[in-house]
Protein backbone atom coordinates (compact mmCIF):
# COMPACT_ATOMS: atom_id res chain seq x y z
CA UNK A 1 0.00 0.00 0.00
CA UNK A 2 1.07 3.47 -0.91
CA UNK A 3 1.71 6.14 1.73
CA UNK A 4 -1.00 8.34 2.26
CA UNK A 5 -0.61 11.86 1.34
CA UNK A 6 -1.09 15.25 3.45
CA UNK A 7 -0.97 18.32 1.43
CA UNK A 8 -1.57 21.46 3.64
CA UNK A 9 -2.69 24.71 1.81
CA UNK A 10 -1.91 28.06 3.56
CA UNK A 11 -4.53 30.92 1.49
CA UNK A 12 -2.11 33.29 3.22
CA UNK A 13 0.13 35.76 1.09
CA UNK A 14 2.76 36.55 3.42
CA UNK A 15 5.99 35.24 4.47
CA UNK A 16 6.01 34.37 7.62
CA UNK A 17 2.48 33.72 8.23
CA UNK A 18 0.52 32.61 10.81
CA UNK A 19 -1.56 30.74 8.79
CA UNK A 20 1.18 28.63 7.26
CA UNK A 21 2.80 27.80 10.84
CA UNK A 22 -0.73 26.81 11.83
CA UNK A 23 -1.19 24.52 8.75
CA UNK A 24 3.02 23.26 9.40
CA UNK A 25 2.17 22.47 12.70
CA UNK A 26 -1.07 20.02 11.75
CA UNK A 27 0.43 18.58 8.98
CA UNK A 28 3.62 17.80 10.91
CA UNK A 29 1.90 16.43 13.54
CA UNK A 30 -0.41 13.89 11.00
CA UNK A 31 2.50 12.99 9.61
CA UNK A 32 4.62 12.30 13.10
CA UNK A 33 1.48 10.42 14.24
CA UNK A 34 0.29 8.42 11.29
CA UNK A 35 3.52 8.64 9.10
CA UNK A 36 1.91 9.86 6.00
CA UNK A 37 4.09 11.78 3.62
CA UNK A 38 3.34 15.71 3.74
CA UNK A 39 3.69 18.96 1.62
CA UNK A 40 2.82 22.64 2.49
CA UNK A 41 1.93 25.01 -0.27
CA UNK A 42 0.55 28.68 0.53
CA UNK A 43 -0.27 31.11 -2.06
CA UNK A 44 2.85 32.20 -3.16
CA UNK A 45 3.72 29.04 -4.00
CA UNK A 46 0.51 29.07 -6.07
CA UNK A 47 2.03 32.64 -7.93
CA UNK A 48 0.36 34.75 -10.27
CA UNK A 49 -1.45 33.68 -12.56
CA UNK A 50 -3.84 32.17 -10.33
CA UNK A 51 -5.65 36.29 -10.38
CA UNK A 52 -5.31 36.26 -14.08
CA UNK A 53 -6.79 32.73 -15.03
CA UNK A 54 -10.57 32.36 -15.32
CA UNK A 55 -10.13 28.26 -16.13
CA UNK A 56 -7.90 26.10 -14.48
CA UNK A 57 -6.25 25.54 -18.16
CA UNK A 58 -4.99 28.91 -17.96
CA UNK A 59 -2.86 28.26 -14.95
CA UNK A 60 0.82 28.23 -15.33
CA UNK A 61 3.04 25.18 -14.39
CA UNK A 62 3.33 26.30 -10.52
CA UNK A 63 -0.24 26.46 -9.89
CA UNK A 64 -0.83 23.33 -12.10
CA UNK A 65 0.93 21.39 -9.99
CA UNK A 66 -0.70 22.61 -6.48
CA UNK A 67 -3.79 22.18 -7.88
CA UNK A 68 -3.07 18.87 -8.90
CA UNK A 69 -1.35 18.31 -6.18
CA UNK A 70 -4.44 19.49 -3.83
CA UNK A 71 -6.59 16.84 -5.76
CA UNK A 72 -4.38 13.72 -5.39
CA UNK A 73 -3.57 14.33 -2.12
CA UNK A 74 -5.59 11.62 0.32
CA UNK A 75 -6.13 14.50 3.07
CA UNK A 76 -6.12 17.86 2.97
CA UNK A 77 -5.12 20.11 5.57
CA UNK A 78 -6.48 23.39 4.78
CA UNK A 79 -5.51 27.16 6.49
CA UNK A 80 -6.89 30.37 5.92
CA UNK A 81 -6.80 33.76 7.26
CA UNK A 82 -9.48 35.78 8.35
CA UNK A 83 -10.40 39.28 6.66
CA UNK A 84 -13.68 41.45 7.21
CA UNK A 85 -15.18 37.69 8.19
CA UNK A 86 -14.17 35.52 5.51
CA UNK A 87 -10.97 33.88 3.71
CA UNK A 88 -9.47 36.30 1.07
CA UNK A 89 -10.92 36.23 -2.84
CA UNK A 90 -7.84 34.49 -4.55
CA UNK A 91 -7.78 31.53 -2.04
CA UNK A 92 -11.72 30.83 -3.08
CA UNK A 93 -10.80 31.21 -6.37
CA UNK A 94 -7.83 28.70 -6.59
CA UNK A 95 -10.53 26.49 -4.82
CA UNK A 96 -13.12 27.29 -7.68
CA UNK A 97 -11.28 25.71 -10.22
CA UNK A 98 -11.35 22.58 -8.64
CA UNK A 99 -14.05 20.49 -10.33
CA UNK A 100 -16.78 19.79 -7.64
CA UNK A 101 -16.23 16.09 -7.70
CA UNK A 102 -12.27 15.73 -7.03
CA UNK A 103 -13.31 16.60 -3.16
CA UNK A 104 -15.55 14.12 -3.01
CA UNK A 105 -15.42 12.04 0.44
CA UNK A 106 -11.90 13.47 1.04
CA UNK A 107 -10.89 14.33 4.44
CA UNK A 108 -10.32 17.86 5.33
CA UNK A 109 -8.64 19.04 8.67
CA UNK A 110 -10.29 22.75 8.49
CA UNK A 111 -8.51 25.89 9.86
CA UNK A 112 -8.28 29.55 9.88
CA UNK A 113 -6.74 32.49 11.84
CA UNK A 114 -7.42 36.28 12.73
CA UNK A 115 -6.82 38.58 14.47
CA UNK A 116 -8.94 38.25 17.58
CA UNK A 117 -12.20 35.89 18.54
CA UNK A 118 -14.46 38.14 16.60
CA UNK A 119 -13.30 35.91 13.34
CA UNK A 120 -13.69 32.14 15.24
CA UNK A 121 -16.98 31.35 13.73
CA UNK A 122 -15.09 31.95 9.93
CA UNK A 123 -14.33 28.22 10.09
CA UNK A 124 -17.72 27.08 10.71
CA UNK A 125 -19.81 29.42 8.96
CA UNK A 126 -17.05 30.20 5.49
CA UNK A 127 -14.70 26.80 5.32
CA UNK A 128 -17.35 24.55 6.41
CA UNK A 129 -19.75 25.19 3.52
CA UNK A 130 -17.35 26.12 1.23
CA UNK A 131 -15.85 22.12 1.15
CA UNK A 132 -19.17 20.82 1.99
CA UNK A 133 -20.34 22.24 -1.51
CA UNK A 134 -17.67 19.64 -2.62
CA UNK A 135 -19.25 16.67 -0.61
CA UNK A 136 -15.84 16.76 1.26
CA UNK A 137 -15.58 14.73 4.85
CA UNK A 138 -14.44 18.07 7.14
CA UNK A 139 -13.40 16.40 10.07
CA UNK A 140 -15.96 17.75 13.34
CA UNK A 141 -13.16 19.58 14.86
CA UNK A 142 -12.45 22.16 13.41
CA UNK A 143 -9.11 24.85 14.56
CA UNK A 144 -9.51 28.21 15.08
CA UNK A 145 -6.09 30.70 16.39
CA UNK A 146 -5.96 34.28 17.30
CA UNK A 147 -3.04 36.23 17.60
CA UNK A 148 -3.04 35.46 21.08
CA UNK A 149 -2.00 32.02 20.25
CA UNK A 150 1.30 32.51 19.26
CA UNK A 151 4.36 34.14 20.28
CA UNK A 152 7.75 34.86 17.77
CA UNK A 153 5.60 33.13 14.86
CA UNK A 154 5.31 29.49 16.40
CA UNK A 155 2.68 28.25 18.62
CA UNK A 156 2.46 28.70 21.84
CA UNK A 157 -0.84 28.06 23.16
CA UNK A 158 -1.34 24.59 25.08
CA UNK A 159 -5.03 24.91 24.71
CA UNK A 160 -4.69 24.88 21.03
CA UNK A 161 -2.01 22.68 21.54
CA UNK A 162 -4.47 20.19 22.63
CA UNK A 163 -7.42 21.14 19.87
CA UNK A 164 -5.32 20.23 17.11
CA UNK A 165 -3.91 16.84 18.68
CA UNK A 166 -7.85 16.51 19.40
CA UNK A 167 -8.29 17.00 15.59
CA UNK A 168 -5.68 15.11 14.56
CA UNK A 169 -6.65 12.44 15.92
CA UNK A 170 -10.19 12.67 13.84
CA UNK A 171 -7.98 10.93 10.88
CA UNK A 172 -7.80 8.04 12.72
CA UNK A 173 -11.17 6.87 11.39
CA UNK A 174 -10.38 7.57 7.62
CA UNK A 175 -7.07 5.56 8.50
CA UNK A 176 -7.74 2.49 10.77
CA UNK A 177 -4.39 0.76 9.75
CA UNK A 178 -2.45 3.74 10.01
CA UNK A 179 -4.03 3.64 13.50
CA UNK A 180 -3.44 0.10 14.29
CA UNK A 181 0.02 0.23 13.05
CA UNK A 182 0.72 3.47 15.49
CA UNK A 183 -0.98 1.88 18.51
CA UNK A 184 1.21 -1.17 17.99
CA UNK A 185 4.57 0.32 17.53
CA UNK A 186 3.73 2.09 20.96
Amino acid sequence: METPKIVAVSGSFSRPSKTTVLVQHVAGLVRERYGFDSEIYDMIDVGPSLGNALWRRELDDAAQHVLRKIVDSDILVIGAPTYKGSYPGLFKHLIDLIDPHELKAKPILITATGGGDRHALMVEHQLRPLFGFFMAHTLPTAIYASERDFVDNAISSEQLRKRIDDAVGEFGTFFPAATAHRVAAE
